[in-house]
């Protein structure tokens, strides 16, 4: 069975935790064994787990929370056209 990036996406968390059936599991390992994409995006989530799982506090850049909003608005806006 193919899967294409957005199946690997909305599986990221489920992957990471264990949830997944072993079939499952095993689609979205070979998926991600050969897209860049997917594989630096499970990357980037297992560092925000990391990062968010530590005790220490730190300050985030001045207006570092528009921006975001702003970039979550233009990503949703381009996948909806």
């Amino acid at each position: 069975m193919v899967i294409d990036c957005k199946h690997v996406w909305d599986h990221i968390s489920g992957y990471l935790d264990g949830e997944l059936s072993a079939e499952e599991r095993a689609i979205v390992q070979k998926h991600l064994e050969h897209c860049e994409i997917c594989s630096a995006i499970l990357d980037s989530t297992r560092n925000i787990l990391i990062l968010t799982a530590d005790e220490r506090v730190f300050e985030l850049p001045l207006d570092y929370s528009a921006r975001l909003h702003a970039r979550l608005d233009e990503e949703i806006r381009r996948l909806r056209a």
